[in-house]
């Protein structure tokens, strides 16, 4: 019996025939892939990660508000960026950090993707990412182009 395995190799062992493979311990599981992409805001995140692997988190809190209210970036109230800035750095980024999707520089309040990036991205194009379209073209829009 011949079993394909994860490195693209074949097993011809018949004692390998219904054992489940052992996973790297650098691939998520499901259950912290789907926690990731849970909310939207982590969601439109991972989207700017893809136009460009830098992002201050101001820049994110702007681009997001701008998102959420329909209003162009440039007219977004800095009490608003205040806000959502603080919902990024106290609650989406810490998670996506945590399981190593993004990475945080405390020093200069930017993210970039993690070691777990791909695969997050991976799963939220194949979970039906086309739902978010509309965000995740914005996600990916140069700052003040004035594009929703």
């Amino acid at each position: 019996m011949t079993k394909d395995n994860h490195d693209g190799t074949a097993s011809e062992n018949p004692s390998d025939a219904g054992t489940v493979p052992e996973i790297p311990e650098h691939i998520l599981e499901l259950d912290y892939v789907f926690q990731s992409i849970a909310k939207s805001r982590r969601r439109y995140l991972l989207y700017t990660l893809e136009s460009k692997t830098e992002w201050s988190v101001t820049e994110l809190a702007t681009k997001l508000v701008a998102w959420e209210t329909d209003t162009p970036e440039k007219d977004v109230s800095q009490e608003k960026i205040d806000r959502m800035f603080a919902s990024l750095y106290h609650a989406h980024i810490p998670k996506l950090v945590d399981e190593r999707v993004i990475e945080f520089d405390d020093e200069t309040e930017t993210i970039r993707p993690g070691e777990n990036a791909e695969q997050v991205l991976v799963a939220l194009a194949g979970a039906g990412a086309s739902l978010d379209s509309r965000q995740e073209s914005h996600a990916r829009s140069e700052m003040d182009d004035g594009q929703f």
